[in-house]
């Protein structure tokens, strides 16, 4: 088995990926904030010297999403939504795909968003952050195949995560479920099944890939 990162695991879709890759056998390293704030390239940086040619899996979970209409965007937030959803991702690969080419396996998986592919009002900042994250996975995923890295991203649409059920109520999420073919939210471990093929040994071929996870949302 591997040893995996995971950034944001303390609860969604971030604590679902580690549950699933512990469960499948591996050693998972999911830091708090207090131990690598992604805000800061400092403590990144002092975080991945800590645990150097350790990480086999790398999963980028955390991110951010200040919704604001354009004329509302705060400078400060775009900087912090870019950071947080691109900036750190890259830096942490970077960090770690030297000890992946050495081994000759590595598996890199983003998490993006279906705002990436369709999108919204107010949600410029973390659209173009998310759209940016794609063809950084794309782009990484040519450069690192000689070294049998795969680089892929997943999308998820609508998930149900406590923080769903906080800033909805049954009727707006009602509403939602109506928008989906579906007819429901996914659940955060439907998305961790996903990424734990596309992380496992069992994924050899697959590279490059923006993996939508939205019971049909952007089929309609």
């Amino acid at each position: 088995m591997h040893t995996a990162l995971v950034t944001g695991a303390s609860r969604g879709i971030g604590a679902a990926i580690v549950k699933r890759l512990m469960a499948d056998g591996h050693t998972v390293l999911a830091p708090t904030r207090q131990e690598m704030d992604l805000e800061s390239n400092t403590s990144i940086d002092a975080y991945l010297s800590r645990i150097k040619n350790q990480v086999d899996i790398l999963v980028n979970d955390a991110g951010i999403n200040r919704i604001s209409i354009l004329n509302e965007i705060k400078d400060q937030d775009l900087e912090e939504t870019l950071q947080i959803n691109l900036v750190a991702p890259l830096r942490i690969i970077r960090d770690v795909s030297p000890h992946m080419q050495q081994k000759r396996f590595g598996r890199i998986l983003n998490i993006s968003s279906v705002w990436s592919i369709v999108s919204r009002t107010g949600r410029a900042s973390y659209s173009m952050s998310k759209a940016a994250l794609n063809s950084m996975t794309r782009s990484l995923a040519v450069e690192l195949a000689p070294d049998n890295i795969l680089v892929n991203a997943i999308a998820p649409g609508y998930v149900m995560t406590d923080l769903t059920r906080r800033n909805n109520s049954p009727e707006e999420l009602d509403k939602i479920n109506q928008t989906i073919p579906l007819g429901r939210l996914a659940e955060p471990q439907e998305i961790a099944a996903v990424a734990a093929f596309l992380c496992s040994e069992q994924n050899t071929y697959l590279t490059g890939q923006i993996i939508v996870v939205d019971g049909g949302y952007t089929c309609l």
